[in-house]
């Protein structure tokens, strides 16, 4: 049969709508990139900081511990306060705060300033994550929604691999405060692109703070909190001292660590996508893989890492199972709570951002009581409670969002 014209016309508009919801896509990861690169920017720039504003090394490193605790609260306040606004200008307004924040640092005359600063970017980060985590539903049509997802999470794992050390980059060509104004910029790009990307998007559901905190009992929400909580403590309990393991249990060097850690972060990039397409057919499959697989890998390093070589193809499969974690975990939440999809992605960044400051706090309090290698048993321990979990509790059908 001939098509008519008007079905041509019906297949433009749409070929132009989809195009749109993809760009759109596109801006909402440059969003969780910045955010992300915003909140580790002074994992490589701390020595200099510390030095400029006059405090010591590990008075320094509390930049990065404010902003997580502030974003972990942030994000479940944020959604109700929110209320009925349009996201399109919530996002763009949270954006402005980071990159009001990112600039504050970069001027910052002493270490109050810097902690308003990092403040700042603590509530930029926590609601633009909490937001943008659910909006891949709301842009592309529904066979797209689980690359979409995925492409959003990409933001994440790019920024781990690539914002934190072209941060650190730029801090050794200029200075740190150069590498702040850069990341402020970006933010400023970023707001731009989404105010002219995305549709409108008024808010689905006004929540309640009680409303928010009610669904975390919901079963499956609360299993898919669960799984985030061990997977994410533990990871960081082992990762936070990566750098130290490496060096005694395989010998290398400072070189070959930067090396062995590009290897992990292009592996995470390469295992969001992977987990992505297998959370849209079954969140709790994709988790019990990625939980044992991420067991074995961390449990084997203190065993099997003693070469570099060994020691880089299990970082390499530690990258490719941890790099699926948040869009599988996300994946979960959010079929867990269709309608309430702001609310459990919120509860999922409050979650995610409180795990990171825990695995560091308890990877630091058994690394210093049963030494570095350590760290890797628990990993590997809070993992396989993790697969516990993943198996015994109560879990969506499917990840179809």
């Amino acid at each position: 049969m001939a098509q008519t014209e008007e079905d041509t016309d019906t297949t433009t508009v749409l070929e132009r709508s989809a195009t749109r919801g993809w760009a759109a896509v596109v801006a909402v990861a440059g969003a969780t990139f910045t955010v992300v690169t915003s909140e580790m920017l002074p994992v490589g720039l701390l020595t200099p900081i510390g030095d400029a504003l006059g405090v010591s090394g590990g008075t320094a490193g509390l930049t990065l511990t404010i902003t997580g605790l502030v974003g972990a609260v942030s994000a479940p306040l944020l959604t109700p306060l929110l209320g009925r606004f349009d996201r399109r200008t919530v996002l763009c307004a949270l954006m402005a705060v980071l990159a009001v924040g990112n600039l504050l640092a970069a001027w910052s005359p002493g270490f109050a300033v810097m902690v308003a600063a990092r403040v700042l970017v603590g509530i930029g980060m926590g609601g633009v994550w909490a937001i943008a985590a659910s909006l891949a539903v709301r842009l592309v049509p529904p066979r797209s929604v689980g690359s979409a997802t995925s492409l959003i999470f990409s933001g994440i794992a790019v920024a781990s691999v690539l914002g934190v050390p072209a941060g650190a980059y730029i801090g050794e060509l200029a200075d740190w405060r150069a590498a702040f104004v850069t990341v402020g910029v970006l933010a400023l790009a970023v707001l731009i692109a989404l105010a002219a990307l995305l549709p409108r998007l008024p808010a689905e559901h006004g929540v309640r703070l009680g409303g928010v905190l009610r669904l975390s009992g919901e079963p499956r929400v609360r299993t898919g909190l669960a799984v985030v909580a061990l997977l994410v403590t533990g990871h960081f309990a082992a990762y936070t001292y990566v750098r130290p393991v490496l060096e005694e249990v395989s010998g290398a060097g400072a070189g070959m660590i930067g090396t062995l850690l590009l290897v992990y972060g292009v592996a995470g990039v390469a295992g969001n996508f992977v987990a992505g397409s297998g959370a849209g057919r079954s969140p709790r499959s994709t988790l019990l893989v990625i939980s044992a697989v991420l067991a074995a890998t961390v449990a084997l390093v203190p065993v099997l890492g003693g070469s570099v070589l060994t020691a880089g193809v299990l970082l390499a499969v530690w990258g490719l199972s941890y790099g699926g974690v948040s869009v599988s975990t996300q994946t979960w939440l959010l079929a867990s709570a269709p309608e309430a999809r702001e609310a459990a992605s919120s509860l999922f960044v409050g979650v995610f951002n409180g795990a990171i400051a825990l695995g560091a706090l308890v990877g630091g309090l058994a690394a210093d009581g049963a030494g570095v290698t350590a760290v890797m048993w628990l990993g590997g321990a809070l993992a396989v409670t993790a697969l516990a979990v993943t198996a015994l509790g109560r879990a969506p059908s499917s990840g179809r969002l």
